[in-house]
């Protein structure tokens, strides 16, 4: 069984793929750029999940409005280390503050923020394990599109052919089509802040 917190993800020696759902408007130019351009907002947080399951459930497969495309950006994994190190909790959770008051003043300055939530089956059944959310906030946007980002897939095609194979039946053989995430180890200092566990 996966930790209850950990960090898991689809990556290789230099790069990591975190995921991101978006109507048409914006991912199209996106893959055409290979970065996200306008209407792409720079000016609020934007939010990266290196669970693909995750964020199926989060966008109901891209059937919610606004959220019907999957892009697949692969990071430098020196920039998702980066963000780590910077990012504080959304929450004063017990054991990573000594006080709230703590908590809000590393919050209040935080460029990069990360929460955990139920981690998903592939029919969406909460497991008892979390997966990690990052938002980089809009102090850090312009260096997330401009420097960390190796390359932008659509991953649409294969999010409609998984969510096909579920709703007929098949969700075992559709598990076989899955991004393999493995544990990625993290700094255990950052570990520690985080309640990321070793």
């Amino acid at each position: 069984m996966p930790k209850l917190r950990e960090v898991r993800a689809d990556y290789d020696r230099e790069t990591i793929v975190v995921y991101q759902a978006y109507a048409p408007a914006i991912a199209e130019p996106a893959l055409r750029a290979q970065r996200f351009v306008p209407p792409f907002s720079f000016g609020r947080m934007t939010w990266i999940k290196p669970s693909f399951l995750w964020l199926m459930h989060r966008s109901n497969w891209n059937h919610k409005a606004g959220q019907e495309r999957t892009l697949a950006v692969r990071i430098r994994r020196a920039a998702w280390d980066k963000a780590l190190s910077l990012a504080v909790l959304t929450s004063p959770e017990p054991g990573a503050f000594r006080s709230p008051d703590e908590w809000a003043r590393a919050f209040a300055g935080a460029k990069v923020h990360v929460q955990w939530d139920p981690e998903r089956t592939l029919r969406g059944a909460a497991l008892p394990c979390y997966s990690i959310q990052v938002g980089i906030s809009r102090h850090l946007i312009r260096e997330y599109v401009e420097d960390w980002i190796v390359a932008i897939e659509d991953y649409t095609p294969l999010a409609r052919k998984l969510h096909q194979q579920i709703q007929a039946g098949h969700a075992e053989k559709a598990s076989r089509f899955l991004p393999k995430e493995r544990p990625y180890l993290v700094d255990p200092a950052v570990g520690r802040r985080l309640l990321i566990e070793a």
